[in-house]
């Protein structure tokens, strides 16, 4: 029989809460916005619906990033869910990522960057930003949706996967 471990989150075990939080797979996403200095993007794995009427979904961007405020401030934003086939994609927007470049990418009618071939995409716009601790949690208004059929890519314990239906 396996034993759990139980704790109280704190500074000092961190990395035991960052473990069991990774025990929770994943979706991953690519939000893109378009700032004075272009298109922008980031990989993100903290995505939610939240409400079908009306709709709207949340991401939340850590506060440590150094492109935290043009996202936190971003009025209109896209939310890409990568393919189990687009890792690269996902590659790119993280840190020390290429980002758009050499990358052919289309536009909605406010400016936002959208990527090719997503697995699903939303194209919002900001309807609430609240308080989370090292993160902000921002609401969009979906304006409008995007979705193509196959797998998602996922993330769980550290490592970028994909779903293997059971029986």
């Amino acid at each position: 029989m396996t034993t759990e471990a139980i704790f109280a989150p704190s500074p000092e075990n961190s990395r035991a809460f960052r473990d069991a939080l990774g025990r929770f797979a994943t979706g991953v996403t690519v939000v893109t916005i378009f700032t004075d200095e272009g298109p922008m993007g980031i990989t993100a794995n903290s995505f939610a619906a939240v409400s079908l009427d009306p709709p709207l979904v949340l991401w939340s961007p850590a506060r440590s990033s150094s492109r935290f405020d043009r996202f936190a401030g971003a009025g209109h934003f896209a939310i890409h869910v990568l393919g189990a086939e687009q890792s690269d994609l996902c590659a790119r927007f993280t840190r020390g990522g290429v980002g758009f470049e050499d990358l052919e990418i289309g536009y909605t009618a406010e400016g936002v960057p959208l990527l090719p071939g997503a697995l699903a995409r939303f194209e919002c716009k900001r309807h609430a930003i609240h308080e989370g601790g090292d993160h902000a949690i921002v609401v969009g208004l979906v304006e409008r949706a995007a979705l193509r059929e196959g797998a998602p890519l996922l993330f769980a314990q550290g490592q970028f996967g994909r779903f293997s239906p059971g029986p």
